[in-house]
């Protein structure tokens, strides 16, 4: 079965999510900057959300009866995580640069027994 020439479903939305989680992964892996990782951790939060409401979703599983919105309060529940996990990591993050002026997680080694 060839995805391009199928009508768009499930299958379309966990690919998308999950090629948005290896990305965040990526970036999470590679940058030295705490804006960058922050950018990956968002990513990876993101691309679990849209597999979270591609497996809650009533054509995955015909026989369940409802609306079906299982993924989405779960998804609405990690968006909510996010919001409170980014106010938290963007304030340690202004406050390393005014103390050390920089951003780089390499240079972040004081906390280290």
């Amino acid at each position: 079965m060839n995805l391009l020439t199928q009508p768009v479903g499930v299958s379309h939305y966990l690919i998308v999510g999950a090629i948005m989680f290896v990305a965040g992964v990526v970036c999470m892996a590679t940058k030295r900057n705490a804006l960058g990782v922050l950018m990956g951790i968002e990513l990876v939060l993101n691309g679990a959300n849209v597999n979270f409401v591609a497996f809650g979703s009533v054509y995955l599983r015909p026989e369940v009866t409802g609306i079906g919105l299982d993924g989405q309060l779960v998804a609405l529940f990690v968006i909510v995580l996010a919001a409170a996990e980014a106010a938290v990591a963007l304030a340690i993050t202004l406050n390393f640069y005014n103390n050390h002026s920089t951003v780089d997680v390499d240079q972040a080694d004081e906390l280290k027994g």
